[in-house]
């Protein structure tokens, strides 16, 4: 009797959480991006609760119509976008805001921004310059740090791993105050989101009581 009253206890105890989301997270670049992402959902112990995939396009605006078709399937969706010179990117912000479910994750005017941050504040604009985008400036700048020479965006490599620790924590300081000039200057470029993303990755690791 002791034995079915201490699992009676635990199924008790168990039931005070809530379920964790399941969450989906699009990206468009299928080597060094996801695979950061992939890895920070790990360290956070949240890869159990989410699933990353690189969907196929690589434009803003099919990332998001791919996630308004999985939608139902998950909890919340999280679509990992770059600005840089996509002529369909505000489209893509105005498409996910009709779905409550979708969230957009943008960085201006690539993810390597936020890589940039790891070593330090910058709101130093990116335009195009000859044959060089945005983002191809942005990754130029990127190799010129420590350990980031030989740094290619469809390079399979663990940046993750590489960056955690100080660096990591730099950045996830820098980006919110980088918005907070964004708000004041009205000037997105550069600018990430990204943290946001990190700091959903940490509450997925959290367990949430239930509202009584």
């Amino acid at each position: 009797m002791r034995v079915v009253s201490s699992f009676k206890s635990f199924d008790r105890k168990a039931s005070r959480f809530k379920p964790q989301p399941k969450v989906l997270v699009l990206c468009e670049d299928s080597k060094s991006g996801k695979r950061y992402l992939e890895e920070a959902a790990f360290y956070f112990r949240a890869k159990a609760q989410v699933e990353i995939v690189h969907c196929g396009v690589t434009h803003p605006s099919g990332i998001v119509e791919r996630a308004v078709v999985r939608q139902k399937n998950f909890d919340k969706v999280f679509c990992v976008l770059d600005r840089d010179t996509h002529m369909c990117f505000e489209r893509a912000l105005n498409v996910a805001k009709s779905y409550p479910k979708i969230q957009v994750i943008a960085s201006y005017p690539c993810f390597e921004f936020w890589l940039l941050l790891h070593f330090g504040y910058s709101r130093k604009p990116f335009s195009t310059a000859g044959k060089n985008s945005p983002a191809d400036l942005v990754t130029k700048s990127l190799r010129a740090k420590p350990s980031m020479a030989d740094y290619q965006k469809g390079k399979d490599v663990s940046y993750f791993a590489q960056l955690l620790g100080k660096p990591f924590q730099q950045a996830r300081a820098l980006a919110p105050k980088v918005l907070e000039d964004v708000a004041l200057s009205g000037e997105h470029n550069p600018s990430t989101e990204i943290h946001l993303l990190m700091d959903e990755f940490e509450a997925l690791s959290k367990p949430q009581p239930i509202d009584t």
